[in-house]
């Protein structure tokens, strides 16, 4: 699929970066969107190698544009090895020193994540950076021990950009679950960030958020708090206290706030204006438009039923309703992550099909008027 329309008529355009089963790749899947200090756009994914799925041998590539998304490099790989998993992509840029931080996870192939979550192997976190716009990057260092503690099990990074705080923190999203060695026990996840205040040298262990939450996303608001939307953990599908009536919790998004820049998180609220099919999602406050409500925020899932229906929504209030909605695939689609390319315009890297959500990653760039206009039902 090449690029679709002329952003300046349609508002909104889109091409296929990644296609599953070429260069040597069963599937593309897991995106991440982050723009350098310098304006290159940097579009991440996992390069799965034979059967495509979560244990198999997996490669993190990496396409650059240096023309704010009009077109893209060739893809490199920049992290991969025979036998393992090279996981879940969570790029940060350090505004004040241009560097682009890459964190990811590690661990060795046909080692799948209910093996993990038992204790029976290890799974461990790393970071990587890079000064050049991606061109080239240092040699990874494992921070596990800084990051996850020791009664820890499953842990994945992102996956998604991370953000940098007003205070010059580097916070990403992550999550994890507790060792648990019951096979009748259905194990618990829980949504956590992990945080920078040296500029990317050491990484610490943040908050945490109630228990039921998974992969999440992350964005400063106006009033300085930080908000936390996570995927809810399928295997946690009690309705929670919060549940409105006529709300089914298990397939709502879940909200969490933080007042002290991560270190604690407060409970988890059920936002029934955020369908949640059980997939990853993604936020981004915008620069440099805010109005008398404030900065606005986007938020990018899959609106369903299931993973399908890529829709971005638009909030003013931060956070706290979602009034403006637009179907950007009406297809099959599931993770994805969005980026700015300038005041009025905005990125999102997704997977997506016609049969099936992981045919190939997306790319589309659209206009903050495209977002606003009457969605005509399918944008596809």
């Amino acid at each position: 699929m090449g690029p679709v329309g002329t952003l300046g008529v349609t508002g909104l355009r889109r091409e296929r970066l990644f296609t599953a089963g070429a260069g040597g790749y069963a599937r593309y899947r897991i995106p991440a969107l982050v723009v350098t200090a310098r304006g290159t756009v940097l579009a991440f994914c996992e390069a799965r190698r034979f059967t495509g799925r979560d244990a198999d041998e997996i490669d993190l590539l990496l396409r650059r544009s240096t023309d704010g998304g009009e077109t893209f490099d060739l893809p490199r790989r920049i992290l991969g090895q025979t036998g393992w998993v090279y996981g879940n992509p969570a790029p940060v840029t350090d505004r004040e020193t241009g560097t682009t931080w890459l964190l990811f996870c590690r661990n060795r192939q046909g080692e799948g994540e209910r093996m993990i979550c038992r204790g029976e192997v290890e799974r461990s976190v790393w970071v990587t950076g890079s000064d050049d716009d991606g061109l080239t990057w240092r040699d990874p260092v494992e921070i596990t021990t800084d990051v996850k503690r020791a009664d820890w099990g499953w842990y994945a990074t992102g996956p998604g950009h991370g953000i940098q705080l007003r205070s010059g923190r580097l916070l990403i999203s992550c999550n994890h679950s507790p060792i648990n060695r019951d096979p009748d026990q259905e194990t618990p996840y829980f949504a956590h960030v992990i945080w920078s205040d040296d500029h990317g040298r050491t990484w610490s262990l943040g908050g945490s958020v109630d228990e039921g939450t998974n992969e999440s996303t992350a964005v400063e608001l106006d009033d300085g708090r930080v908000c936390l939307n996570a995927r809810n953990s399928p295997w946690s599908l009690q309705p929670p206290a919060d549940t409105e009536p006529g709300v089914d919790a298990a397939y709502v998004r879940a909200v969490a706030w933080s007042s002290d820049d991560g270190e604690s998180f407060s409970a988890v609220h059920h936002d029934a204006a955020l369908p949640e099919p059980i997939c990853q999602g993604s936020l981004l406050g915008l620069a440099g438009s805010a109005g008398d409500a404030g900065r606005p925020v986007l938020f990018a899932n899959p609106a369903g039923p299931g993973r399908a229906g890529l829709t971005v929504r638009r909030s003013d209030d931060g956070c706290e309703s979602w009034p403006v909605a637009r179907t950007l695939h009406a297809g099959p689609a599931a993770y994805s992550d969005l980026c700015q390319l300038g005041e009025d315009l905005v990125a999102c890297l997704y997977e997506a099909g016609t049969d099936g959500p992981y045919e190939g990653l997306d790319f589309a760039r659209f206009s903050l008027d495209w977002l606003a206009a009457v969605d005509p039902g399918t944008a596809s």
